[in-house]
């Protein structure tokens, strides 16, 4: 089976495009650098029609479907190759462009190879390959010295590119997390002059930054990225409350500032952690600033019910960056949870209580332990009282496998309460509801005791209504 960069040469070779056909961007340059390149995501770029090739590449059959063309910029996307070799092929027209103030949709005419390699990011984004010949070039002239010297420079003076697009300020960050990349001394005071202009006022959108922070925060070294984001300034552009972290101090038990025990926390974490894992570690101690308090007499530091201010800071931050519904629910409650297990004492918590627990961390289980345990190792300090999370850990799975606690519902459903007790739909339903099932997962009620539900559920009636 041929894989889609060979279903390209074949179906263009022989053909006028033989030969004007280059590969550009991440793909040459991943490749350049021995890493594994992203044969799923191709950019073709040529001086002709793209919109013409990618119908001419559909009617060979090179392509499983018609091509989504983009007219206004020359160019157009195909699906190449079969499962489990299946690559989105973008094919660009060599363009030049230039952008209206305020405006993210350039002006685009046509070019040369050089022309469209300028208007791109960085050097090492640059280099093309010939698809037929294999032959790579070094457009700008400076692609390879910079990948040998690990170095993110733009092909133009840093205003014109990062005013051209200001999300590539973000992307800068993330390329030097991505390949621990330095950025070039006058990329990085670009960087600096122009971060105001990456908001919604300058045409960037919030959807297009949260891909940039959330790729920046899924590479091998997220901390890196993001404090470049922080001390250029750009990270107060669309979550200042993340760089008001920096320099709020901790208490004993802490040794760093929180952004800095943030970023350690972060270091932490398994590689194979998911995103809602890494922006729950990420916004875990968000809301410190606004709840540190010091204590008078002692000079104590405390942050009470930072975890609940946290968890509001963390809804409005994703909600800005326009997360799904299901994403900030799920990164929330897990921010509002994440002290639960560092408060385990095992000569205090009975079999009730971490019943209570697992029905009260449900889904979050597991993460909530990933999570408790970046924490721990980025307070690094030897007194920290560390609670046995392994201990615990295999206690709340002994009680789930033997009560099954996260699917356990009341003995009396919402119907038969109302029967029994003579009572109307309304909030007192749901917490008599509520108690039995809260009572099944602490081992007081047996699942299955409908009478014994019924004197628990007058007893709070009564209660309710005394």
């Amino acid at each position: 089976m041929l894989n889609p960069l060979e279903i390209l040469r074949v179906a263009t070779r022989g053909t006028e495009y033989e030969g004007r056909l280059y590969l550009v961007g991440g793909y040459v340059r991943d490749k350049l650098l021995q890493k594994p390149s992203a044969a799923d995501d191709i950019d073709l770029v040529l001086e002709g029609d793209a919109l013409k090739l990618a119908r001419f590449l559909w009617k060979r059959g090179a392509s499983n479907h018609p091509p989504v063309e983009f007219p206004t910029f020359g160019t157009a996307m195909i699906h190449v190759g079969s499962e489990p070799q299946v690559a989105q092929v973008e094919m660009v027209t060599a363009r030049a462009e230039t952008y209206r103030e305020g405006s993210r949709k350039p002006t685009v005419t046509p070019g040369t190879l050089q022309t469209d390699a300028e208007r791109r990011d960085f050097t090492i984004n640059t280099f093309m390959e010939n698809l037929h010949s294999g032959e790579i070039t070094d457009p700008t002239g400076k692609g390879y010295a910079d990948l040998q010297y690990r170095v993110l420079r733009t092909p133009l003076d840093p205003v014109i590119t990062f005013n051209d697009d200001p999300l590539r300020m973000l992307r800068a960050c993330r390329f030097s997390a991505k390949l621990g990349f330095e950025i070039a001394p006058e990329t990085y005071s670009g960087l600096i002059a122009n971060a105001d202009r990456c908001d919604a006022a300058h045409g960037i959108s919030f959807e297009r930054i949260r891909d940039e922070f959330t790729k920046t925060l899924l590479t091998g070294d997220a901390p890196r990225g993001l404090d470049l984001m922080r001390v250029t300034g750009l990270l107060d552009k669309f979550a200042p409350e993340l760089a008001a972290l920096y320099g709020v101090t901790q208490n004993r038990f802490h040794r760093y500032d929180v952004w800095e025990h943030t970023m350690v926390a972060l270091r932490n974490l398994p590689p194979e952690s998911t995103l809602p894992v890494r922006l729950a570690v990420l916004f875990h101690d968000i809301g410190k600033p606004l709840t540190r308090t010091v204590d008078e007499a002692t000079g104590d530091v405390h942050f009470y019910g930072h975890e609940d201010i946290g968890a509001e800071i963390t809804r409005t931050i994703m909600g800005r960056l326009r997360f799904s519904v299901d994403e900030i629910r799920t990164v929330a409650q897990m921010v509002a949870l994440h002290m639960r297990y560092g408060a385990y004492d095992p000569a205090v918590w009975t079999d009730a209580s971490i019943r209570r627990l697992v029905r009260t961390v449900g889904e979050h289980r597991r993460d909530l332990f990933t999570i408790a345990r970046a924490d721990i190792a980025a307070c690094n300090t030897d007194d920290f009282p560390t609670a046995d999370l392994e201990g615990l850990s295999e206690r709340m799975e002994r009680l789930e496998m033997e009560a099954q606690i996260t699917t356990a519902t009341s003995p009396l459903d919402g119907q038969e309460i109302m029967a029994r007790l003579n009572l109307k739909p309304g909030p007192l339903l749901g917490r008599i509801k509520a108690m039995l099932t809260d009572a099944v997962v602490g081992g007081e009620l047996a699942p299955d005791d409908k009478e014994g539900a019924e004197r628990m559920a007058r007893r709070l009636m009564d209660e309710s209504t005394a």
